[in-house]
């Protein structure tokens, strides 16, 4: 994508989003994920709203073809609330320490993601958790990351 787009002098990024869900343990984040996933369903059948119908975008569509595959995706990976509400919105997950998490987000800065869009479904006190482990560790880490001749970051064309 960035090759095609330099052959017109563009250059292009690429983003993703995400809803991180932190815990002390692997343990702890996979029963705050399933947690978080009782109160959605506790607060749809307590609105009365309809179920999702079609999705409303491309993007929609592929996230529920991926929640078909299961809700959990890859090691981090969780679909759980996407399925929920019908792939719509930032729905996806990564779940696990912050450490877990961090490197879950160092592997899609490999990919050629450069932006992160991160929100909590509890969102002062996750803003503050994330404030505090995850986005000073993931700089960190991709700092370290750059500064290894071997980094497999794509660079801007």
């Amino acid at each position: 994508m960035k090759a095609a787009a330099a052959e017109h002098q563009r250059d292009v990024g690429f983003s993703i989003s995400f809803r991180p869900i932190l815990g002390r343990t692997e343990e702890e984040a996979w029963e705050k994920a399933e947690a978080i996933r009782a109160k959605a369903i506790a607060n749809i059948e307590r609105s009365g709203l309809p179920q999702p119908g079609k999705p409303q975008s491309v993007g929609a569509e592929r996230l529920l073809q991926a929640v078909a595959q299961g809700d959990r995706l890859d090691e981090r990976l969780w679909t759980g609330i996407a399925g929920l509400i019908g792939g719509g919105s930032n729905s996806t997950a990564l779940v696990g320490t912050p450490e877990q998490v961090s490197d879950a987000l160092l592997k899609y800065y490999d990919l050629g993601i450069s932006t992160f869009l991160i929100r909590g479904f509890d969102p002062l006190n996750d803003a503050v958790e994330y404030g505090k482990e995850l986005i000073p560790l993931t700089r960190k880490k991709i700092a370290a990351h750059l500064a290894q001749p071997h980094s497999l970051h794509v660079p801007a064309v």
